[in-house]
């Protein structure tokens, strides 16, 4: 049992190494800037961040008086290599507060933040982070992708704001696709297509054909699918979609499915603006999802199509979203 428990360990440990990813600055400064209106004077908490390398801690200590916090709260998982603050390892889990520039030069100086070893790990489940969580009114971060069902449900759980980083696939998982049918949460402004860059530990095993090392060593990885899920509103995606494509006359372009009664379509721009039945497309619609101009109606799993999967002529299809034009 020892040894049971030992390997159990160790599967953990090398699992939340390879969720170790590292948001790049870049990223963060083009979404968040989407959201100033809804963090003035809010609680802010990154709850998932080594502040050393940490580019949301970064983001929110340069810019606090620009976007007018009123507190700036980050936990760190044990076992970092504290050399920010301690020439040692931690093995218990580190809280941060930041309330702000107290010397007027505009940086956060280490004796301006609040530097707290907690009893527990740092895990974002554990009593001492969800405490901290309950004081907070927005939460931003990069959760680990093997968590994301857990870290989502906490979040609503708890009734916070948010800003995260997932991948797309989490659109199909049924705890945060069930809250996108419901406009509990959808996708944020600043991706919508290709791969991301991440920084990962230096004992991170790379792929050469994705990765890179900088002249100071630090590694890098690429990621493809990545996406900012949020709950926070914003404009942009309230705009139409703009249909160029019709279906009277072009019905041998939209197939029906064998189980199911709806189109299909590979590509997002190709939805017709004529079609007022249930049409499946991908899950990349989602980044041009208006709630104002389409009900989803479901998914594969969350309709029980049979088969658990959409057919045509016997073919086994993608994984799809239904929708329906309200406008038709």
């Amino acid at each position: 049992m020892k040894k049971k428990s030992s390997n159990e360990n160790l599967h953990k440990a090398n699992k939340a190494k390879k969720d170790e990813f590292y948001t790049q600055l870049t990223d963060i400064e083009r979404e968040l800037g989407h959201y100033k209106k809804h963090l003035k004077g809010k609680v802010v908490f990154c709850n998932c961040d080594d502040p050393r390398v940490s580019n949301f801690f970064h983001y929110f200590a340069y810019n606090f008086e620009h976007l007018g916090l009123k507190k700036l709260i980050t936990t760190c998982y044990k076992s970092q290599d504290m050399n920010f603050f301690s020439k040692n390892e931690s093995q218990s889990g580190l809280s941060l507060d930041y309330n702000g520039d107290k010397n007027n030069n505009k940086i956060p100086d280490i004796e301006e933040i609040g530097i707290k070893h907690l009893k527990g790990d740092g895990d974002f489940r554990s009593a001492e982070c969800i405490e901290l969580l309950k004081q907070a009114d927005v939460v931003v971060t990069n959760p680990p992708f093997s968590l994301f069902r857990e870290y989502v449900t906490q979040l609503i759980e708890h009734k916070k704001k948010f800003v995260i980083i997932g991948n797309q696939n989490a659109i199909t998982y049924k705890e945060t696709f069930k809250l996108i049918k419901e406009n509990k949460m959808w996708l944020g402004h600043s991706i919508h297509s290709g791969d991301r860059e991440f920084r990962v530990p230096k004992n991170y095993p790379l792929n050469a054909a994705s990765s890179r090392i900088d002249e100071n060593g630090n590694k890098y990885i690429r990621v493809k699918g990545i996406r900012w899920f949020t709950n926070l509103d914003y404009k942009e995606r309230h705009e139409d979609l703009i249909l160029f494509k019709t279906y009277k006359g072009n019905e041998k372009n939209y197939p029906k499915y064998d189980n199911y009664n709806a189109i299909n379509m590979d590509k997002t721009k190709e939805i017709p603006k004529d079609y007022r039945g249930a049409m499946g497309v991908p899950i990349t619609f989602m980044d041009k999802y208006n709630p104002e101009q389409f009900e989803i109606l479901g998914n594969e799993y969350d309709l029980n199509i049979n088969k658990g999967r959409g057919y045509i002529d016997g073919k086994r299809m993608y994984s799809r979203i239904f929708i329906k034009n309200k406008k038709r």
